[in-house]
């Protein structure tokens, strides 16, 4: 069992990462929008490239075939 002052010392710990957190989302814009927030975040990951790719892939191969 931890000692009570290591007990402390991680409540301590823990309370001034809270503090830190509640200050973050405070400070963060609310303004804009989910879309707004999260534009940009994949710039130039190629793992979002693939997935695109693959969506792409994806919603041709269920188009329906047309004769014509």
């Amino acid at each position: 069992m931890a000692a009570p002052s290591e007990i402390e010392g991680r409540i301590a710990s823990l309370e001034q990462e809270v503090a830190r957190l509640r200050e973050k989302v405070e400070k963060a814009d609310v303004n804009r929008n989910w879309l707004q927030r999260l534009s940009g975040t994949f710039k130039d990951d190629p793992s979002f490239d693939e997935i695109v790719k693959l969506g792409a892939e994806i919603r041709e191969s269920q188009r329906p075939e047309t004769h014509g």
